[in-house]
């Protein structure tokens, strides 16, 4: 499996086993975020045909009140909300999150990276009031951000990453390490 991770701070931010599409000539990642449900017991309500009132059982006997909603991106990569920017705060997190990261790229990814981080900022300044905004476990201040909003119609949260801003790691499997 690649994880991919922040060049700034080294957080998790996105996997290969989120299927994405390139936004804004590749500067961006789009993933479709998913709910579910995490935690408690894992009561399931099985019908077996019985009659449970007659049987004395309780009426919620298969509701599992520890379970928690959370959405897939956000529990597996531990990512943590932060306020939403105006304009003017949007602008200047890119503005040093540019000079952070273009002298981490090479001469190749910093030329096409400073040519279309424009076109991808501009893109995310048209959605900012539906933007929410998430930062990595360390929840450093000079890290890349994760975007989601939720598309016309959508139930679920889109998440966009600033793809030139991340490095694959590849990670072993547990059971081939373990032995």
């Amino acid at each position: 499996m690649l994880v991919y991770q922040d060049l700034l701070t080294g957080d998790e931010l996105l996997s290969d086993s989120f299927p994405y599409k390139e936004i804004e000539n590749g500067m961006l990642w789009e993933v479709e975020g998913s709910n579910s449900s995490v935690g408690g017991s894992g009561a399931v309500d099985v019908d077996i045909g019985a009659n449970p009132s007659a049987e004395g059982a309780e009426e919620d006997e298969g509701v599992d009140d520890q379970a928690a909603k959370v959405v897939d991106i956000v529990d597996t990569f531990r990512l943590q909300e932060q306020p939403s920017f105006d304009k003017r705060q949007f602008v200047t997190f890119m503005k040093r999150y540019i000079k952070l990261l273009a002298p981490k790229l090479d001469d190749e990814k910093q030329a096409l990276f400073k040519k279309h981080i424009e076109g991808a900022t501009k893109y995310l300044l048209s959605k900012l009031s539906d933007l929410q905004f998430f930062v990595g476990e360390s929840m450093h201040d000079d890290g890349s951000l994760v975007f989601a909003y939720y598309k016309d119609g959508a139930t679920d949260r889109t998440f966009c990453t600033l793809h030139m801003g991340s490095r694959s790691q590849v990670l072993e499997d547990y059971k081939s390490t373990s032995k």
